[in-house]
């Protein structure tokens, strides 16, 4: 037996692994019962707070302070959430937490992107010390600027009006840091220098090249930020009052009084997060996709 004769057998098999292997990997990958019972157990757990929250909202005050609180649905759930849109004046609110949540997310989104580019992909002097500066005021609390800010929004005289909320959070460092993390990998400066070389202006490179390929992650940047927005309560509460009021001023009032109906508090609480909800269930499936999408193209 010659060594030409040994040798081929075994090349053929160690071939015929490398195929296997292959043909493995283009597999789709099948989860057992104990991670379905784990991401049921995870989701229920999650889901427990608002549904808590609707039970409430659709029983009696009296109810809720009775011992064992109620475990599923009464028949009050539209004359409370009737009653907690009159009282707090849901209706102008929701209309003002649209116009500062939309304007912070479309500008916070917009600027980050185009800051995070530039850091991630432009060279130019103290680059590296602008960035650690920008990463530096996300140490600072937030409590600490709220004077010096509620005195500056007062000498341009806007008080109680909604750009005193929107003008601060325009743009964010986290927001920066996050589109510049994410464009340093997503982004091939060679791309950049190919459309540079086609004459190009720097315009039409953000536009073609530098958004569709930050696409996924200013999808996720634009959720975070409008749930952060919408939800944001301290410095909308000194900003503004009852008159002109975000959603989050307006439940406040209904947590005053001698005897604060908790099924009414609770009613306007699921209002409030309604929207919320709405803009994931429409929009969740188009970001979770984008998310794979940049796994992926990463």
């Amino acid at each position: 037996m010659t060594t030409s004769e040994v040798t081929l057998p075994q090349v053929t098999k160690s071939g015929t692994g490398r195929r296997r292997r292959a043909m493995g990997a283009g597999k789709q990958l099948h989860a057992g019962p104990v991670t379905y019972v784990v991401l049921t157990v995870f989701a229920l757990i999650s889901l427990a707070p608002l549904v808590w929250t609707a039970i409430a909202a659709s029983r009696t005050d009296r109810r809720l302070a009775q011992t064992p609180p109620p475990l599923w649905f009464g028949g009050n759930l539209f004359k409370n959430l009737q009653v907690a849109w009159d009282q707090a004046g849901l209706g102008t609110a929701m209309f003002n937490s649209v116009i500062v949540a939309g304007s912070i997310t479309v500008s916070t989104v917009l600027f980050s992107t185009l800051a995070g580019f530039a850091f991630a992909k432009l060279r130019f002097k103290f680059s590296s010390l602008l960035l650690l500066l920008t990463i530096g005021t996300t140490l600072i609390p937030p409590q600490l600027a709220v004077v010096p800010l509620y005195l500056w929004m007062s000498d341009f005289g806007w008080s109680n009006q909604l750009q005193t909320v929107i003008l601060p959070s325009l743009v964010t460092a986290f927001g920066t840091f996050f589109m510049r993390q994410y464009l340093v990998q997503a982004l091939p400066s060679e791309l950049i220098e190919a459309a540079r070389v086609d004459g190009a202006s720097s315009i039409r490179i953000v536009w073609h090249v530098v958004f569709p390929a930050a696409r996924p992650a200013m999808a996720v940047l634009g959720l975070l930020t409008f749930v952060f927005a919408w939800n944001d309560f301290l410095w909308p509460i000194i900003a503004l009052n009852q008159q002109n009021p975000t959603v989050q001023v307006a439940l406040n009032s209904l947590g005053t009084g001698y005897v604060p109906d908790q099924a009414v508090i609770m009613a306007g609480a699921l209002l409030g997060t309604l929207p919320l909800l709405v803009a994931f269930l429409l929009f969740g499936k188009q970001i979770v996709g984008g998310i794979m999408q940049g796994a992926i193209k990463g």
